[in-house]
């Protein structure tokens, strides 16, 4: 893997979930970045606990997602208990068109020790034991965004740089945001929060969330892998929010869970304030907020971290597509895109939080008749499922997607289905021919690479096959050459396809849909797809408009050689590996 760009023109200030997703992704698009952190090393606190199917599909593209799986413990629901008796629950392992069905488990802790090593895996490495004690911005028009000051935390030395780009993902209390003057708008609940993680005595669940609401405040236990359980618990403002001790969370757990229930020993108790706010903005010229920087949650729905991990990885390969060439205007979507995301899942764990709260005899009975209807009507299930999963984005407003080249140009579109692009592309299984050994199209974009999809409900021949091969000769041309796949998607075989994979020189990828979906698009004409390597649908166009359509791929412009020159390398398939190791699962 080339890599372009030197370390020091994008400064990573943070590296816990979302400093890391943001370097993985960089170095996977072949682009360095240094990485740098107040802390001696990863973190040993567990933290954030839950991983969505949202979060889970940006970690496999990232190529950790298998890792994270056989490290964690599957979650099958969550249940709401009010009055000792059980009021509401929702189940887990409903969604479609997901590798990741259900949440899963995964200390902070874990998630973080697992992209460190792929980041070392990467070639990247951590700076740790330093921090950004001075910065100031650098007005536009040079190489510059910023100069930052970094200082050994044992103080040993100071070091000045000058970055292109600056990503502060260094927490709530983020010195570079405060620095920017980024005004942090929102508040905190009038309420401490306590939690213990060890081994409890009673019938406590072993797969399930439970949510104990009572008049004293709320009860929250969740299973953790490898034995164990984490209680949760709000109480009223102490002043300073020092672990509480054993004595304290039995007392909490004798007051507010069934009876039954006893804590033996813990290994891990802290107590915190929660704030919900988010930044005015996430960004300020070339510097970038993401993850807790940009936005921080109640931690109900297990919201923040997995919001962060996909701020990581959108800031990332649009970077790395900026730094080798792109328009730097691609930019300029990341906070239209993630600024709404972070509100919706503020949102999301806000209206939770407020539901644990709630204190007065009337509104605790038509809160609990809400979760009762709710849950026998399914609506839980339908609505809430899908909400904290962040697994559905709609990025229509977004200049990152352009959408229908066909309806743009005034062109009459065909009748029937169309791609909806801003989505997030739907699964399909297909039988891989030539060029890829995936089996589904989720399969083929776990890559996390950029993808144009050529689709026929024809064979894969003629004007399709044609296509598909100007389509990578454009590609080989490109500085992200190595980071965009081409493959050709048909409705049935051609004479000899088959058996022979591609056409002879061609070495697109090539597949037959399994069941008429993605071909259904293409009744007449074969229809062109750019993918984005988040997956969702950023532009599509029939085949004729394939020149068109190139113009909003990052770095890629229409061929104008030969018709016969070379057609280039395989569409690979999987993540991309550290130099000089072979192409291989994630096992996700």
């Amino acid at each position: 893997m080339s890599i372009t760009a030197k370390a020091g023109d994008i400064l990573v200030v943070g590296a816990g979930p979302t400093g890391l997703a943001t370097a993985c992704t960089l170095l996977q698009h072949g682009v360095e970045c240094r990485v740098v952190d107040r802390r001696g090393g990863p973190a040993s606190e567990p933290k954030a606990l839950i991983l969505w199917s949202g979060a889970l599909e940006i970690l496999r593209r990232i190529g950790v997602a298998g890792q994270l799986r056989d490290r964690s413990l599957a979650l099958a629901g969550a249940s709401y208990w009010s009055r000792g008796r059980q009021v509401g629950a929702v189940r887990f392992g409903a969604l479609e068109g997901t590798a990741f069905p259900a949440p899963l488990c995964v200390p902070q802790s874990v998630t973080e020790s697992v992209l460190y090593e792929r980041l070392l895996e990467l070639g990247g490495q951590v700076d740790w034991n330093t921090e950004a004690t001075g910065l100031c911005t650098v007005p536009p028009g040079g190489d510059a965004t910023a100069e930052v000051t970094l200082a050994a935390r044992r103080g040993e030395r100071t070091e000045e740089l000058a970055p292109r780009y600056l990503i502060a993902a260094d927490g709530a209390h983020s010195r570079v945001r405060e620095a920017v003057g980024i005004p942090f708008e929102g508040g905190s609940y009038a309420r401490d929060f306590l939690l213990g993680d060890g081994e409890y005595g009673g019938r406590l669940p072993e797969d399930e969330v439970q949510y104990h609401l009572t008049p004293h405040g709320v009860l929250v236990v969740v299973p953790l892998p490898g034995g164990g359980h984490r209680i949760f618990f709000d109480r009223e403002p102490v002043g300073e929010t020092l672990p509480p001790d054993e004595r304290e969370l039995q007392r909490h757990l004798d007051e507010r869970g069934p009876s039954g229930w006893s804590l033996e020993r813990t290994w891990w108790r802290s107590t915190f304030r929660v704030h919900t706010k988010v930044a005015a903005t996430f960004r300020r010229g070339g510097v970038f907020l993401a993850g807790d920087a940009a936005h921080c949650h109640s931690p109900a729905g297990g919201q923040g971290l997995n919001t962060g991990v996909q701020d990581g990885f959108d800031l990332g390969w649009k970077l790395a597509a900026v730094a080798r060439g792109a328009a730097p205007e691609l930019l300029d979507s990341y906070e239209t895109e993630r600024r709404p995301a972070a509100l919706r899942a503020l949102r999301n764990s806000d209206r939770q939080t407020r539901l644990w709260m709630l204190r007065s005899g009337p509104r605790r009975a038509v809160r609990d008749l809400v979760l009762t209807l709710a849950t026998r009507s399914g609506a839980l299930d339908r609505k809430l499922v899908p909400e904290l999963a962040q697994i559905a984005p709609d990025l229509t407003a977004s200049p990152a997607v352009p959408g229908d080249l066909d309806a743009v140009g005034g062109a009459r579109p065909a009748p029937g289905p169309r791609p909806e692009a801003g989505r997030r592309l739907p699964d399909t299984a297909w039988e891989p021919l030539a060029g890829t050994r995936t089996r589904t199209a989720h399969g083929f974009l776990a890559a996390g690479r950029h993808a144009l999809l050529v689709v026929t409900s024809g064979t894969p021949t003629g004007t399709a096959a044609d296509t598909a091969g100007r389509l990578l000769r454009s590609v080989r041309q490109s500085p992200l050459a190595a980071q965009i796949d081409v493959l050709l998607l048909a409705g049935r075989d051609g004479d000899g396809v088959a058996e022979g994979g591609a056409e002879p020189g061609v070495r697109y990828a090539v597949a037959v849909e399994s069941e008429p979906l993605f071909t259904r698009w293409a009744p007449d004409a074969p229809l062109v797809l750019y993918v984005r390597p988040d997956g969702v649908t950023a532009a599509f166009a029939t085949a004729t408009r394939w020149r068109e359509l190139l113009r909003h791929v990052p770095t890629v412009r229409p061929d104008t050689g030969t018709e016969n020159a070379d057609t280039g390398a395989d569409a690979a398939s999987e993540p991309a590996p550290a130099a000089g190791a072979r192409r291989g699962s994630d096992g996700a």
